[in-house]
């Protein structure tokens, strides 16, 4: 992009994401009407971990990156795209099911040891509490089922961790290898998801030692509330490389969408799991932590330059691909599809955010956000604002905040997130306070903001029967009676002229596949839709899962 468009957009971040005074400023949205899409065009999601707006379409120019850039001179930039989570596994779920975290009891990190391919059952490694997993209602399913039963191949490469074991059924392919290209028939229409881990908060400490895609010594920006010694600058420095990595292979995927021809078949994705992997960033609900920039470009580059800066919330991603395919999205969605066929012109007044328990240490936090206003709720007022993690304590930036924390040598700012106590609300105006550090809750000014946003908390609360109202122990007793596991009822198999399969498990999906001389079952199953053609000599295999229950074992039928 040049810098005169990166200007602009960032005119358009500032003018579109706040205001001066009430009321609060109309958003923007391009005309969806206008789109012409192919007949069954093909989704590719691209999302990078661990990232926020730090990158030059969204006004932050530390580096360049030209694979993102060209996606938004192509496509539509996003401004306000919410993750109802400040980290990964609850955000997934949100995406997966269009349900908020704490609706379907996946709003702790995390629940179980089922992500990337286990599904092995045990507990949790090095935390005293046993796995479980969280359970929707009995008719949800994951939004890839339901483009499988519509004939796309859809492929996740790599990550699951979706709170809850991968529905049976909802991928051909997932997995390091799993790719789009692999369809039997290069016809198909297909949904790909490349999880791009490279900007991930790990990557900080375990390529500690790599070469960085940036000079050693280059001057970048960092927030009021982190440390400005070098070893922090190292850190940043070392994110900031991260970011031109993942670039790179943004760039591979549409080098690889271009060279069969598909690009202009295929609706492009570009966003993050949440937001960025720094200290008072992931895990939180500020906006460091949920704040995800997107971009997505239509085949031939439709509304090419256009800005959205719309309250969204990856609640509705899943409406809005089926929306986008015309499929009509379930009734259950907490989310709403914001282009397509089923499009909800409704602008969303607010966002909402959960923060529970994350590891070992339990916390519990509620947030709604306006367009220029937040307010946080607090429960636990005797804990500290910061609660230890391991995980994040292994990164040499936190560990120097820990440092300076115990000298008594952070600033005002930075010492914030170590107050021994939490107030019990916090309101922040976006506008003036980007980082979330003056708390206007006590100022009598403000008493309507807050009243108003207060109310609207507590209907997101009662209407999403928050089960966070509840202990995880409460939870998890409320689902898995005793302590077991609900396990889905075997299918069962009716004989004729066409094989019909059934499960007494209500919402059970049921799979199938053909197998020859196979003694077990392969990676491909298909989602039963209705009687099958019997195939002699074969041996039909037939399975059935319902979300957060243990799968029905597999029924073996000779023919």
């Amino acid at each position: 992009m040049s810098k005169s468009g990166h200007l602009f957009v960032l005119f358009l971040l500032l003018f579109w994401g706040c205001t001066t005074s009430e009321p609060e400023s109309a958003p923007h949205q391009p005309d969806y009407s206008q789109l012409e899409l192919p007949e069954r065009p093909n989704v590719v999601w691209i999302v990078a971990e661990d990232l926020s707006a730090i990158l030059p379409p969204w006004g932050d120019s530390t580096v360049a990156t030209p694979n993102i850039s060209r996606l938004v001179e192509e496509g539509v930039l996003y401004t306000h795209l919410f993750s109802p989570s400040g980290v990964c596994a609850p955000s997934r779920a949100a995406i997966a099911t269009g349900m908020y975290p704490t609706r379907i009891g996946a709003h702790h990190m995390r629940t179980g040891p089922w992500f990337r391919f286990t599904i092995k059952d045990r507990a949790i490694e090095n935390f005293p509490r046993p796995a479980y997993e969280a359970m929707p209602l009995p008719e949800v399913h994951m939004m890839s089922s339901y483009l499988r039963r519509a004939g796309y191949f859809c492929t996740n490469n790599p990550k699951e961790d979706y709170q809850f074991r991968c529905e049976l059924g909802a991928w051909d392919e997932s997995g390091f290898e799993a790719h789009w290209k692999h369809r039997p028939d290069t016809t198909q229409p297909f949904f790909a998801i490349f999880n791009l881990d490279d900007t991930h908060e790990s990557m900080i400490w375990r390529r500690a030692n790599d070469s960085l895609l940036i000079d050693s010594t280059l001057e970048v920006p960092i927030p009021p509330y982190l440390p400005t010694t070098e070893v922090a600058k190292r850190d940043v420095r070392r994110l900031y490389s991260h970011v031109i990595a993942m670039d790179r292979r943004v760039g591979e995927i549409l080098e690889e969408l271009e060279a069969t021809g598909e690009l202009e078949n295929t609706i492009v994705f570009w966003y993050t799991d949440h937001g960025g992997p720094l200290p008072r960033q992931k895990r939180t609900i500020y906006d460091s932590g949920i704040h995800s920039p997107m971009v997505v470009r239509f085949p031939h580059q439709q509304l090419a330059g256009k800005v959205d800066s719309q309250l969204l919330s990856f609640i509705d991603f899943k409406p809005t691909v089926l929306s986008l395919l015309e499929m009509e999205p379930p009734a259950y969605v907490d989310g709403k599809a914001w282009m397509g066929t089923y499009r909800d012109t409704t602008e969303r007044d607010y966002i909402f955010a959960a923060a529970d328990r994350f590891d070992n240490e339990t916390d519990k936090v509620r947030a709604v956000r306006g367009r220029r206003y937040k307010l946080i709720r607090y429960y636990n007022l005797d804990q500290p604002y910061y609660l230890p993690v391991k995980y994040r304590e292994t990164m040499p930036i936190m560990k120097e905040l820990l440092r300076l924390h115990e000298k008594d040598s952070l600033t005002t700012y930075q010492a914030q997130w170590f107050r021994p106590t939490k107030d019990s609300l916090e309101l922040f105006d976006l506008l003036e306070d980007p980082h979330e550090l003056h708390n206007l809750a006590g100022d009598p000014q403000y008493a309507d903001k807050i009243e108003e946003l207060r109310q609207a908390l507590d209907r997101w609360i009662e209407d999403t029967q928050d089960k966070g109202r509840m202990s995880e122990k409460a939870y998890v007793e409320s689902i898995w009676p005793g302590g077991e596991q609900p396990v889905t009822e075997p299918p069962q198999v009716e004989r004729g002229a066409k094989v019909k399969l059934s499960c007494p498990t209500e919402g059970a999906q049921l799979a199938y596949q053909w197998v020859g001389n196979a003694e077990t079952a392969g990676q491909n199953w298909t989602i039963y839709q209705g009687p099958v053609e019997p195939q002699v000599g074969d041996t039909l295999l037939v399975q059935a899962h319902r979300i957060g229950y243990r799968p029905s074992g597999v029924v073996r039928v000779g023919f």
